[in-house]
């Protein structure tokens, strides 16, 4: 998400800086005080409102465009990860949540996770290695429903889609939610 747009419906957070480490040459392209004071005004999300970072502006007594320039140069020298939607399903209507897990060949895994990631049921779509003989699966697709019932259709669409690719696969539900944030800077 770029800064100045919003997605309705769901908070925005800003992940933390990237790297601990410094980058080759021992030298950190560091943040000021000003960038980290926007890290920690946004990392815990943006105002829900129709201009998010002039409300960071307003909250820290900064000029919008400044707000939102200093973001995209933390965003493209790898200081911030990225900004990202953090819906939190159950206060949106999702009471079940599911990571299924497929065992599809290597060659194909990447062309079929791309097709999988496009259900708008499906809020995100990976590969994973395999930890064989334990854990075969190597695609991750976590899909969200109203209930159980809704999430295994949803699990039957993926199924067909993948045909005879899927040669097993199962699905863990959530029972909590541990965490719903990234890494934190302190003030």
């Amino acid at each position: 998400m770029k800064p100045g747009s919003t997605a309705p419906g769901a908070p925005s957070a800003v992940s933390a800086p990237a790297a601990p480490n410094p980058p080759p040459g021992g030298q950190r392209s560091g943040i000021d005080a000003t960038d980290r004071a926007i890290i920690v005004a946004t990392q815990g999300g943006l105002p829900m409102v129709a201009r998010p970072y002039q409300a960071i502006a307003e909250q820290l007594q900064l000029d919008a465009d400044d707000v939102m320039a200093r973001v995209q140069r933390m965003l493209d020298l790898g200081l911030i990860r990225r900004i990202g939607v953090v819906p939190n399903h159950y206060r949106i209507g999702y009471r079940a949540n599911g990571m299924t897990v497929w065992d599809v060949s290597d060659a194909v895994v990447d062309a079929l996770g791309e097709r999988v990631g496009q259900f708008d049921f499906v809020s995100h779509c990976y590969r994973r290695p395999r930890h064989l003989p334990q854990w075969r699966y190597n695609l991750f697709a976590m899909v969200h429903g109203p209930n159980r019932e809704a999430v295994q259709a949803q699990i039957a669409l993926i199924a067909d889609l993948l045909g005879e690719h899927a040669r097993a696969h199962d699905v863990l539900y959530s029972t909590r939610i541990l965490k719903k944030t990234g890494l934190r800077l302190r003030d």
